[in-house]
């Protein structure tokens, strides 16, 4: 259920029930979790090893972008190395990863959202403020954004629409946003998608809130850059 939905967000028919950000761009799916634990619908996470090995197969199946709506279960030592890790190896091969900051309502980071090639992703409101569940701090605050996070509605498993909130919801817009402005400008870096898309002019941000994605100031500043009319 969860993976639909997140994907339908992405690749969903323009003029369905899904948003349909990127309908156009190869979507590579890899599991790592199941969401029934006692027959109870569980919240989506998987451990260290199990993540760091979908994040290398998904890189070498050709991925550009990782969208990651999910947490980590038993955290260890070891096993936040191990991620950390296969995030350098993403960041040697020029991939962009984008993550869920998670759905505790707490400041707090995590071995996904402390890695400086992941953009964190909070959940917002229509009004534009951090939704009571979102994690926030300075890792989320300095390199994230904020993404629709409340009442989004995507497909389900039933072929019924559903609506669902959090920053698993929110992640795919902003991965969707950067996989829209990668083909606009396929030439262009991973480092200079990412720095267009989260605002990266060379200041410091030192809130623990993220600022709002701005699809459409993305891909003006990439614009700009590439003389692009």
């Amino acid at each position: 259920m969860h993976g639909t939905f997140v994907a339908g967000i992405l690749s969903g028919k323009r003029g369905s029930a899904a948003p349909g950000i990127c309908p156009s761009c190869t979507l590579l799916v890899r599991s790592v979790f199941s969401e029934m634990i006692g027959g109870k619908e569980a919240a989506p996470s998987a451990t260290p090893d199990e993540l760091a090995k979908a994040i290398v197969e998904s890189i070498e199946a050709g991925a550009r972008i990782l969208n990651m709506s999910i947490g980590l279960v038993q955290p260890s030592m070891r096993g936040v190395a191990k991620v950390q890790e296969v995030l350098d190896y993403a960041t040697k091969r020029g991939v962009i990863p984008v993550a869920a900051a998670g759905n505790q309502g707490t400041v707090t980071s995590s071995a996904i959202t402390r890695h400086y090639a992941v953009i964190p992703v909070t959940g917002c409101d229509v009004h534009g403020r951090p939704t009571t569940e979102s994690n926030l701090g300075n890792s989320i605050g300095t390199r994230g954004l904020s993404a629709p996070g409340e009442n989004v509605t995507s497909l389900g498993t039933d072929g019924k629409p559903r609506s669902l909130r959090g920053t698993s919801v929110a992640t795919p817009f902003v991965t969707g946003a950067i996989a829209l402005l990668w083909s606009e400008f396929p030439r262009a870096t991973a480092q200079e998608v990412k720095a267009a898309i989260t605002h990266a002019d060379g200041r410091r941000r030192k809130a623990v809130v993220p600022p709002l994605l701005d699809a459409w100031t993305a891909y003006r500043t990439m614009a700009i850059a590439k003389g692009k009319k």
